[in-house]
């Protein structure tokens, strides 16, 4: 991920809600490649498919995020 991968996920936060799966997975810190793993094995955040675009809503990728966060607390 590079700096343009953010700049455009944060870009299309602003005008729009979804973001593809390069912009979600710099949105999210992860790499396009294991967000794709993420959602072929359906552990990762919910998505659409608009016509053959897979698009990420930023509520999902919020809700995903939190879902997923570690407490740090070990028992």
């Amino acid at each position: 991920m590079d700096g343009d991968d953010i700049d455009r996920a944060s870009s299309a936060k602003r005008g729009s809600p979804f973001l593809n799966t390069e912009q979600a997975a710099a949105y999210l810190a992860i790499s396009a490649r294991q967000l794709k793993r993420l959602r072929v094995r359906g552990d990762g955040p919910v998505f659409r498919r608009h016509s053959r675009y897979v698009q990420y809503h930023i509520d999902d990728l919020d809700a995903w995020s939190r879902a997923h966060s570690a407490t740090g607390i070990r028992p």
